[in-house]
Order: C-alpha cells, then structure tokens, then sequence
C-alpha cells in the first residue's frame, strides 16, 4: 500500500477503487469491475492479433485473453517483474486480463473527490478517462474501460477465447 487517505467520512457517498501503477502514474478501476487480481503468469501468444494482445492464459480451466496495458497506451514496454500483476475484468460478455505494473491498494474514495478528467494527462487519450481523483499528494486517473478497448478490439478478444476454449 502506498499510503493514502482512506478515511470515511459520516454523510459523504464513497466508491471503492483498485488501485495500480503503469509507469510511474497510479490509475483506478471499480472494485466492481475486478474479478481478481493474479500473479503473472505463462500465457500462449495467438497469432495475427494486435501487439497489446499478448495471448490467452488458462486461469482456473478457463481461457482468458490478456492484453499488456502499457502497450495498449503505446507506453515504452518493460520486462515483467514480480510485482507485475493481471487485473482481471469483464468487458460485456468477455473476461480480459490486464497487465499492469502492480496492483496495491484498494481504497475509499467519495464522490465530493472525482473530478472530470482534464483536457490532457500526459500521453493516455482522454477518451480512456472516466475521472481523476487527487488525495492530498496523489492523482489518481480512473479508466474508462469502455473505451480502453474498442468494439472491434473486444470483439477480436471475443475470438481468440471462443477458439480457445
């Protein structure tokens, strides 16, 4: 954990958020939008998909795309490390893991400190932004899933755990 205030404050709405790190900028997804949070792992490169897509990784019998969020937001690419964790997420009716730099916190955030995203924030289009959160020292970008893969992309993700299974 990094830290960060996680006060409730009596008569303020709150959401929860799962925390990560991709390069050195800390993003946020709904707890609700986690399945888990895994360790890397081997996965199986499928070819002829976009370089973001690096394979299918079989977690619990069931074969699920995973997609390296650091190349996805054309970010320079690092070796894995042992912090590097797989969000798990539902997109539709398709479970995706994400490859982030690690996952540490989960937190309480209310309403009051959610913010509509700036104009920019650094290399990430704004249309991945859903909001942005600043707690005391901490700026914390929540993604837009929605829009982090596109229809056709989701749907190309739709493919490869079909043909897997």
């Amino acid at each position: 954990m990094r830290g960060g205030r996680n006060l409730i404050e009596e008569g303020k709405s709150y959401s929860k958020f799962v925390v990560f790190l991709l390069k050195d900028e800390e993003y946020m997804v709904s707890v609700h939008q986690v399945n888990s949070i895994e360790r890397m792992m081997p996965f199986t490169r499928v070819p002829g998909v976009d370089s973001f897509i690096k394979g299918v990784v079989n977690l619990r019998g069931k074969v699920t795309p995973v997609v390296d969020l650091r190349e996805r937001f054309n970010m320079k690419a690092e070796e894995y490390r042992n912090e590097t964790r797989i969000l798990m997420i539902t997109i539709g009716d398709v479970d995706v893991g994400l490859i982030v730099d690690a996952a540490y916190d989960v937190i309480d955030i209310s309403d009051e400190d959610m913010q509509p995203p700036p104009k920019v924030i650094g290399d990430l289009p704004t249309e991945f932004i859903e909001s942005v959160a600043k707690l005391e020292e901490r700026l914390l970008i929540q993604l837009n899933l929605k829009k982090v893969l596109s229809v056709e992309e989701v749907q190309e993700l739709e493919r490869i755990e079909q043909k897997n299974i």
